[in-house]
């Protein structure tokens, strides 16, 4: 790890799409409270490259997360290190494309005023090399691991959700110099072959 950096595991297997990479800006969420500069979002896709079928319908109403290729497929530990919070039971709301995506956004403002938890929605931090590393938005009812339990690189923490501040199901990694995500700063994060960009596939 060099200094400053932490370097991760891809937590999931399969097609990722790459979104809100620092790879291309940074702060990459436009934002830096609760340390997400060095944030990175996957969204889970399927052999088209796309998360959900196209429909006009989406266009104009709310979908269920279920429509969604990545609902549910398996989130995995990064690094090796110690679970220090996990939290579950919030909400999968419904995803939102096209205007009800745009109505969703008016709503930002709300969710931050709750703070962590009204982002994050159920998550999962684990200490590792000294630095935290949250999963976001993970699927209510997947997470199964509890603050204090050991994990290794690959093992199972949770599902891909909608839970949080999230349009549509996707995974949200950030790394921070502390449990408390109000008061952390953010940690640079690297995966094999790199720091992906926006729009780029991951295959792991």
């Amino acid at each position: 790890m060099e200094a400053g950096q932490v370097d991760l595991e891809y937590p999931f297997a399969g097609r990722w799409l790459v979104q809100n990479s620092p790879a291309d800006r940074v702060p990459s969420h436009g934002t830096e409270p609760f340390g997400t500069s060095w944030a990175i979002d996957f969204t889970p896709v399927d052999g088209s490259g796309r998360s959900a079928p196209i429909s006009l319908a989406a266009f104009f109403r709310p979908e269920p997360p279920e429509r969604f290729a990545g609902f549910g497929r398996p989130v995995t530990a990064p690094v090796s290190g110690v679970v220090r919070a996990a939290r579950d039971g919030g909400p999968d709301h419904a995803a939102f494309r096209g205007l009800p995506s745009v109505r969703y956004a008016a709503t930002q403002a709300w969710r931050a005023r709750e703070g962590w938890m009204g982002l994050a929605g159920n998550h999962v931090i684990i200490e590792g090399e000294g630095v935290f590393i949250a999963l976001c938005h993970l699927k209510r009812g997947s997470v199964c691991v509890r603050p204090g339990q050991l994990v290794g690189v690959g093992d199972a923490i949770g599902a891909c959700g909608n839970s949080g501040n999230s349009t549509e199901p996707h995974l949200h990694i950030q790394a921070m110099d502390s449990v408390d995500p109000g008061r952390a700063s953010a940690v640079r994060i690297s995966f094999p072959g790199g720091l992906p960009r926006n729009g780029t596939i991951v295959s792991a």
